[in-house]
Parts: structure tokens; C-alpha cells; sequence
């Protein structure tokens, strides 16, 4: 019988994280506040694309990338409607102790998909520990109200979400040239 060969659904979940990263933080690094671009992309490319990624991942027996692309495509959606839902008077603000123990939750959750990414490509470990980090630096900023971890916090996940880019660009890139065009 003949294999077919499927598509790598791994880019489309890579930018998804990756663009929707560095605009969130972009605003964490406080160039502007948060707005509907950012909401948008968070529902859009930062969701639903990352988690039709992760089952398309599923699809292609990769037990790594569902878990990632579809845990963290949910992320987003959880994230816009925890900003979305008290405008629509669908519950009150998350005050800063629930945010920060969201946002450590997810970068203990983090953690776990950083050792999984051990035997993997040095890019793809570099996104997952900045990414840990950042939740880390997030949940801190929320817990203590520091202005300054936030700040820094955004710079951070803007190297995160490049780090998400390139390695989604390059895999892109090096597969349609057929040979390591860019280093992962």
C-alpha cells in the first residue's frame, strides 16, 4: 500500500502562537494598549488555527504538537474571553491573585511541554523556555503588581513569539527548498 504524504500542520500553529505572542506583547512592553487587533488575533490565527493545527498534528500521529497547538489555541480563547466576558456583564474582572494563578498554570504546563521538547530541535527548545519563562514573569507581574516585571515580561515574549515565527518560517522554507536552508 502506498503512504500518502500528508502536510506539516506544525508552521500554521507556529505563526499562530507566534504573531498573536508578539502583539500581545508588544503591548505588555507597553507600546499600546489592549485593543481589538490583539483580541482578534487572539480568537483568529492565536485559537482556531492552532487548534485546527493540533488535530491536523493528531491526524499525523504527533502527540507533542495536539497537545501543544490545541492546549494553547484554547489558551487564547480563554484569554480574549477572560478580557470579553466582564464588558458583556457575563461575570466580574479576574482580579490580579486569579490571573497570576492562571498564568502559572499555564507556565508549569509550559514547563512540562519544555522537557518534552528536550530531543528536539534547539529552536523549538528556545520557544518553550521562553515561553515558560514568560508565563513565570507574567504571573509574577500579576501577583506582586509590579509595573517593571510586566514591562519586562513583554519584551521577553516578543523574543518568544519570534523565536515561535522563525522556527515556523524555517520549517516552511526548508521544506519547499528540499535541503536546511535556515538552522533549527
Amino acid at each position: 500500500m502506498e503512504k500518502t504524504i500528508k502536510a506539516n500542520p506544525a508552521p500554521i500553529g507556529l505563526i499562530g502562537f507566534g504573531m498573536t505572542t508578539i502583539l500581545l506583547n508588544i503591548h505588555n512592553a507597553g507600546f499600546f494598549p489592549l485593543d481589538v487587533v490583539i483580541m482578534a488575533m487572539g480568537i483568529t490565527i492565536g485559537g482556531f488555527a492552532q487548534i485546527i493545527a493540533g488535530i491536523l498534528e493528531y491526524k499525523n500521529n504527533k502527540t507533542f504538537g495536539t497537545v501543544a497547538f490545541v492546549a494553547y489555541g484554547f489558551f487564547w480563547l480563554s484569554l480574549v474571553l477572560i478580557w470579553t466576558l466582564p464588558k458583556m456583564g457575563l461575570g466580574e474582572p479576574a482580579s490580579p491573585l486569579s490571573l497570576g494563578l492562571y498564568l502559572l498554570l499555564w507556565g508549569i504546563f509550559s514547563l512540562g511541554m519544555f522537557i518534552g521538547t528536550f530531543r528536539s530541535v534547539l529552536v523549538s527548545k528556545l520557544v518553550f523556555g521562553t515561553l515558560v519563562i514568560l508565563f513565570m514573569l507574567l504571573a509574577l507581574a500579576n501577583f506582586t503588581g509590579s509595573h517593571l516585571i510586566h514591562t519586562i515580561a513583554g519584551y521577553e515574549g516578543i523574543l518568544c513569539g519570534s523565536l515561535a515565527m522563525y522556527e515556523a518560517i524555517a520549517q516552511v522554507v526548508n521544506e519547499a527548498h528540499g535541503k536546511k536552508i535556515l538552522p533549527l
